[in-house]
């Protein structure tokens, strides 16, 4: 493990043995009957504490953020206000875990649909935000009666096993009812593959994704998948252009372009065209890069690898074609020596069908083409194998209610940056994942139902 700002090690972090990794789902396994029969108002109890634990440790989880992850404190600070948020939303599940009563055919009998919990879940999270990505998966599971077995990305475990240690410490949690182990793919596909593994729920790449179905598809163990993104933000005509630069700004620069929502391709109508690639590249400039540490806008990517790739994916695309117009590689400056440095890039003039067009690049590039029209706008931000997220900005109601009826995203912002809420809905189209997190569904995703028949004849 290094610092992605600096590259100076921080920690080796060890890999679960199968012994590990048999021993956490046998302990998950043997604590989930009697965690299940808790009553809920008790294990609501639990799961606002870990709300209460992230915020009063907010200062070390931030830091720990920073160091690991290279997110400005400010960004640390509020992924985990976001996790204490959902803790707090999800506890409030406690007595709302409701099942039917369904008349029946037959004389003096009622059916019950009961919820129940699924049993034991595997969470596996990724890198971008290891603490609000654990908990949006720890406390929902939880809530509803299950025990978890818990797997970091081997690119930022620090933070995790931190909170991990931080809830044993500080709340009285069951034995066995949350455990964690450290590894990387191999770890994770043994917790996919094991007999006594339930359910997985990952967030991740696309590709991780496909091969956790098939490795879940031999025990017909039940995933949910949050994959990647390729969000299209649609620039119209009538736009307020102010409003569009700041939150595409944002949406694009967010965690340095680390989040799966990011606005990762422009869309502009052409008479909007040059005056918001003018603004937007103003915008980008003017970005404060430097120690993550410090009060600056972005902090570096976060390892080499990915580094490699983003600066990749603008070689490429100026191998197709793109112009570079702001941006395009490391700043210069002793500060950014070391470390995995970008600046905010953009790109224009690329053909429709150019890889940065259709594949995430996760880091601050932006890709700008133009649309003759708002039907051929929609068409090009339909043109992907994802469909997580989208954006459009526009004045008039009519094409905003055309986009939330056409365009193939589970998340579509209208006049806004990204950033969903704990109350509503966060799930992916077509190979942005299936399942979904947040809300009501995404609480029910981990209970199952079962059917009773009671019958009280003679």
């Amino acid at each position: 493990m290094v610092n992605p700002a600096t590259e100076a090690t921080l920690a080796s972090v060890p890999s679960a043995s199968s012994t590990d990794i048999d021993d956490a789902v046998a302990a998950a396994g043997a604590a989930q009957r009697a965690w299940s029969r808790t009553p809920g108002r008790l294990r609501g109890a639990l799961v606002r504490g870990i709300a209460d634990v992230v915020r009063q440790n907010a200062d070390a989880l931030a830091r720990s953020l920073t160091t690991e992850v290279g997110k400005p404190l400010v960004a640390a600070h509020g992924e985990l206000e976001f996790a204490a948020n959902y803790a707090e939303y999800v506890a409030g599940w406690d007595r709302r875990i409701e099942g039917e009563i369904v008349p029946s055919d037959n004389v003096d009998e009622t059916i019950h649909l009961l919820r129940v919990p699924v049993g034991v879940v595997v969470a596996i999270t990724a890198w971008n935000f290891p603490i609000a990505l654990l908990v949006r998966k720890v406390a929902p599971a939880l809530i509803a009666g299950n025990t978890v077995v818990a797997k970091a990305s081997e690119v930022a475990p620090l933070s995790t096993a931190a909170l991990i240690a931080m809830l044993h410490e500080q709340l009285e949690l069951p034995h066995g009812v949350l455990n964690y182990v450290s590894g990387a793919g191999d770890v994770g596909r043994a917790l996919v593959r094991h007999p006594g593994t339930n359910m997985v729920t990952f967030t991740g790449h696309r590709d991780t994704g496909k091969q956790i179905m098939l490795d879940a598809a031999p025990n017909l163990t039940r995933v949910s998948l949050e994959l990647g993104g390729k969000a299209p933000a649609i620039v119209l005509d009538d736009a307020d252009l102010d409003l569009a630069v700041e939150a595409i700004s944002i949406a694009r620069h967010t965690n340095s372009g680390q989040v799966c929502t990011c606005a990762e391709r422009v869309i502009l109508h052409e008479k909007a065209y040059d005056e918001f690639v003018e603004r937007y590249r103003d915008k980008a400039m003017s970005l404060r890069l430097g120690d993550p540490t410090t009060d600056v806008d972005l902090g570096p990517l976060v390892s080499d690898r990915q580094h490699a790739k983003a600066v990749g994916a603008i070689e490429r695309a100026v191998a197709e074609g793109a112009t570079v117009v702001a941006g395009g590689g490391r700043p210069t400056g002793r500060e950014y020596e070391r470390g995995y440095w970008l600046e905010p890039t953009i790109l224009v003039d690329m053909p429709r069908g150019a890889n940065v067009m259709r594949e995430e690049v996760f880091g601050p590039v932006t890709p700008i083409i133009r649309a003759g029209s708002f039907e051929d706008a929609l068409d090009v931000a339909n043109d992907t194998r994802y469909g997580l997220s989208a954006f459009i900005f526009t004045s008039d109601y009519r094409r905003a209610m055309r986009a939330a009826q056409d365009l193939d995203f589970g998340e579509l912002y209208i006049n806004r940056s990204h950033g969903e809420q704990v109350q509503a809905h966060h799930s992916g189209h077509k190979e942005s994942g299936m399942g979904g997190e947040d809300g009501k569904h995404g609480v029910l995703r981990y209970t199952q139902l079962r059917t009773v028949y009671h019958s009280y004849g003679p």
